[in-house]
């Protein structure tokens, strides 16, 4: 997981913007894959070419199957039921640094995942 900030209007201009920002402050290695429902900015002829730049693979579910992108769904599914249900934000920056707290102090470094072989991501 790279991508942390949240944003309430999905418009390519921010979504590159937020990849943009994620790349510059992770430097993933060649080959990051980018999991993804087949929304019209992700779908977009613009959007593959911006991945192609930076060595990004795709992975869209088919419409209607959200099993075709498990990772990703399994995602949001631990963000809401080990984040969202247990927590109230007072403001739209509170709920961004928490996001940013669980993705990257717990999600990604702590916790164990099954699709991973038991480790968390970071050590995969």
């Amino acid at each position: 997981m790279i991508i942390e900030n949240l944003n309430l209007q999905k418009k390519f201009h921010r979504l590159k913007r937020t990849l943009e920002l994620a790349i510059k402050r992770r430097k993933p290695k060649r080959g990051l894959i980018l999991h993804s429902d087949q929304g019209r900015q992700f779908a977009s002829e613009e959007f593959a070419q911006f991945c192609k730049k930076h060595h990004i693979q795709q992975s869209m579910s088919k419409a209607g199957c959200p099993y075709d992108n498990a990772p990703m769904e399994c995602f949001y599914n631990t963000l809401k039921n080990e984040y969202f249900n247990i927590h109230t934000f007072k403001s739209l920056e509170d709920l961004n640094q928490g996001i940013y707290d669980f993705v990257y102090v717990k999600y990604n470094d702590k916790r164990p995942h099954r699709y991973n072989g038991g480790q968390p991501p970071c050590a995969a």
